[in-house]
């Protein structure tokens, strides 16, 4: 089982347009440094499982047939932009698995196209994608999110963008089982007002080093990255190691 990061930027992605901070700079001259909104594939026994749709180039990159799958965490725009292009292509109905959202995202639901997007995830109610046993897990946002928990032979890869801090049941999930991976959003800095800090409808690393000591996985990879993010760490190398990581587009996990 591989697991693939597409993008592991924030919304405004990298480098920001127009912005000349040392994080922006450094990723105008080093394409590696570059990144695009978050999202990932499991690649497993030959198939691709998509998590979000948003790549710019997902057509290019997953011709037609190649998909079997997408999750969809949440129907904010910069997690579908993908989808209302590719709707319109004439490969074979592609199955939308997704939170329960009445209103989807602009029109999508109604004009679906090669999409199908009957299928609702629901919280802590595994099902199995081949012989990898899926577990939606609540996550908190402005609007329906889940994360997804991926586990195969005795791994467990979390996936869990885009979310301030988990829900209690959540954690309690996290702690129950050994975790290889968790890959979640940090898209801030350390906020040091406990009350800002939860205001925001995305996670700062405080919030994740308290995910990594609570729910004690193997490894925990940051994604849904901000510039200001990105800075703040060429500052404070030492806050990070092979453990605890800020992830790259690009980026795979084989387990």
């Amino acid at each position: 089982m591989k697991f693939v990061m597409l993008g592991t930027g924030n919304s405004a992605m990298m480098p920001v347009y127009g912005c000349d901070c040392s994080a922006c700079v450094q990723a105008r001259h080093d394409p590696r440094l570059r990144r695009e909104k978050s999202s990932a594939y499991l690649h497993h026994n030959g198939r691709k499982l998509l998590l979000d749709a948003n790549a710019p180039d997902l057509m290019q990159r997953f011709p037609a047939g190649s998909i079997d799958t997408i999750l969809l965490t949440h129907y904010h725009m910069d997690h579908v932009s993908a989808l209302f292009d590719l709707r319109w292509g004439k490969a074979p109905i592609l199955p939308v698995i997704s939170p329960q959202d009445e209103q989807g995202c602009d029109d999508l639901y109604k004009h679906p196209g090669m999409l199908d997007f009957s299928r609702r995830a629901q919280g802590f109610t595994p099902f199995s994608w081949y012989d990898v046993t899926v577990t939606p897990l609540p996550l908190k946002h402005s609007r329906p999110c889940l994360g997804y928990a991926f586990e195969w032979q005795d791994h467990c890869i979390a996936y869990l963008t885009d979310t301030n801090g988990l829900p209690l049941e959540t954690v309690t999930w996290l702690q129950a089982r050994k975790v290889d991976w968790i890959i979640t959003d940090c898209n801030y800095a350390p906020i040091e007002c406990e009350k800002t800090r939860l205001s925001m409808n995305h996670s700062d690393i405080i919030q994740t080093k308290i995910m990594f000591e609570q729910c004690q996985p193997v490894n925990m990879g940051l994604i849904h990255v901000s510039h200001d993010l990105l800075e703040w760490a060429n500052d404070n190398p030492e806050q990070f190691s092979s453990q605890y990581q800020i992830l790259m587009d690009g980026q795979e996990i084989t387990l």
